[in-house]
This record gives C-alpha cells, sequence and structure tokens, in this order.
C-alpha cells in the first residue's frame, strides 16, 4: 500500500484534485524574490535621478521632469534663463551616476545597458507576474511535491533574458542616435522628428497581427516545457513567454525615446499601461493606445509640416 501511495503522489493531478492552495505552495516566497529584483530596478533608476536632480534642468529629460526642478537652483525660472544657468555652470562632459559621458567609450556602453536592463525589471517583470503565477501553478499541479519555487524563478530568469536581449539592442541604438545627434546629453529627443516618427511607428504597431498574436499569448499562455524538463526546462519556457511579452511590448517599451530615456514618470506611466495590457484581455485598450501614440505623433508631423516645430 505504501507503495501505491508513493507511486501515486508522484503522478500529475488534475486541477479538480488540488486544492488552490495546494496549487500555489512555495508562490509568497517567488513574489517576495520578485518584489526584491523590482525594488532594485527601481532604486537603481531613483539614485540615477537623484544625482541628476542639482546639476541638471530635468525639464531636458522629458515631459513631466520639470516637476524635480522644484528641488535645485532651476525652480521657477523661465526656460531662457534655466538654458542659460545650464550653459554657464555645467561643464559639457559632466556625468552622473550611471549617466555616460559626453563621448561613449566601453563603459559607457556598460553603464547604459545597466540602465535598460534595469528600466526593463523595473517595467517588465511586474507584467509577468500573472504568467509566471500560472506557470507556478502548473509546475505544482504536474509535479506534486517538487520544488516549483525554483522553476519560477528560473523562469523569471528566462524571461529576463530575453529583455536583456533587448537591453543590448536598446543600448546600440542609443549610441547611434546619441553620435548622429539625435538625442540630447539629458537622453532625450534632441528634435520633434524623432519624437514623432517613435510615436507613429508604436501606434502602427498596435494594430498588427504581430502585436495582436503575441498579445493574445501574453493573454493565454501556451505552455512548451512547463512540468517536464528540470531547471532548464523551465528557463526555456521562460524565454518563450518573454520572447511572447517582446513582440507584444517593444514598440511601446521603445516610446521611451520619444518621451525620454531617462524619464522616470513615463516609465511608470508606460510600465503600468503594458501590465493592464496583458494583464486584461481587451480589444479596445490596445487600440486606444495605438490611437494616442498615432494622434500625438501625427500632431507633431503636423507641426512640423507647418514649420511650428524644430527638425
Amino acid at each position: 500500500m505504501e507503495h501505491d501511495g508513493a507511486t501515486m503522489s508522484a503522478k500529475p493531478l488534475d486541477q479538480g484534485e488540488m486544492t488552490e492552495a495546494a496549487m500555489l505552495r512555495g508562490w509568497p516566497f517567488v513574489i517576495v524574490c520578485l518584489t526584491v529584483l523590482v525594488v532594485a530596478g527601481w532604486a537603481y533608476l531613483g539614485l540615477m535621478v537623484a544625482q541628476m536632480i542639482p546639476l541638471m534642468d530635468m525639464t531636458e529629460a522629458g515631459p513631466g521632469m520639470g516637476l524635480f526642478n522644484l528641488f535645485n537652483q532651476f525652480a521657477g525660472l523661465p526656460a531662457e534663463a534655466r538654458a542659460a544657468l545650464a550653459a554657464l555652470c555645467l561643464p559639457t562632459s559632466v556625468a552622473t551616476f550611471g549617466m555616460p559621458a559626453a563621448v561613449w567609450g566601453f563603459i559607457d556602453l556598460l553603464k547604459v545597458f545597466l540602465m535598460w536592463l534595469m528600466m526593463a525589471v523595473a517595467m517588465m517583470l511586474p507584467s509577468a507576474i500573472p504568467m509566471l503565477r500560472a506557470f507556478h501553478k502548473k509546475t505544482n499541479l504536474e509535479t506534486p511535491g517538487g520544488s516549483a519555487s525554483r522553476q519560477t524563478l528560473l523562469a523569471a530568469a528566462g524571461y529576463l533574458l530575453v529583455w536583456a536581449a533587448y537591453a543590448v539592442v536598446a543600448t546600440l541604438a542609443q549610441w547611434g542616435l546619441t553620435e548622429a545627434s539625435a538625442l540630447s546629453p539629458m537622453m532625450a529627443p534632441a528634435s520633434l522628428a524623432v519624437t514623432a516618427s517613435v510615436l507613429i511607428a508604436a501606434g502602427i504597431y498596435q494594430f498588427t497581427p504581430a502585436k495582436w498574436s503575441c498579445l493574445n499569448r501574453c493573454w493565454y499562455p501556451h505552455w512548451a516545457f512547463a512540468g517536464n524538463s528540470g531547471n532548464l526546462g523551465s528557463i526555456r519556457e521562460g524565454i518563450v513567454q518573454g520572447l511572447a511579452c517582446l513582440g507584444c511590448c517593444w514598440a511601446v517599451m521603445t516610446v521611451m525615446f520619444a518621451v525620454g530615456i531617462m524619464n522616470v514618470v513615463w516609465i511608470a506611466i508606460l510600465g503600468a499601461i503594458m501590465a493592464a495590457e496583458k494583464t486584461f484581455p481587451s480589444f479596445w485598450f490596445p487600440r486606444v493606445i495605438g490611437f494616442f501614440c498615432l494622434f500625438w505623433g501625427g500632431g507633431l508631423a503636423a507641426l512640423i509640416y507647418l514649420g511650428a516645430g524644430k527638425i
């Protein structure tokens, strides 16, 4: 009888045979680990901004960032005075914590890569929590008594590997745009043309079949390796789900090039938008995002065409 009982306990169970609490065994530990990573990402970005505030005109970092001028010498000054003060008081080569120097070297590339990686952790890992929770439940269901917590954290690692690859591409893109003077030293677009181009491209992508195919994978994950391939299978599952997430969210993430790469206000806004888009199936919400980007970008393009903006 003991042998039969041991054999039965090793078999996968139907969802009806296992309680919700049993399927979520070990999940609180996973949440704590994920929370630590997200907090670390936000802490890194927050430290970067805190180092910038005393020295820089924060309005140059993108829309909404002017609020931080309340805490420096630029508070209450008109735009012309802020520009003159920045030119007089700041050397062109100033670089604070995590910021690249005026002329990039290998260390600056590493700094920018780390910044993008921390942005991905802060923005994208929270959006993956529903998927990781479902993966955790499936792992507990298929391997009762197994190490679902470890498998789930390995899946999270695989997911972040995909976004680390995105961070490499974003770093190289930022380097190229900086060399072309399309981005300012504050890592914001140097012209309305850059902003409009990024927003229009992001808006168009919201309506493509690729976007909707990947978004459906985020809403309803299809498991390729869950529960039956050990540690390596969990990492591969995380990569598969990360690729679906990348296909869904890369365009919205790239809006950071339009609003200012170190614009923590928009980092928070876009992170919340992507989390909501991936978590709650909706016919209209992704389209509203697309229309908003097209309207904003199209408006800026009209300003350029009418000669009201800088090119």
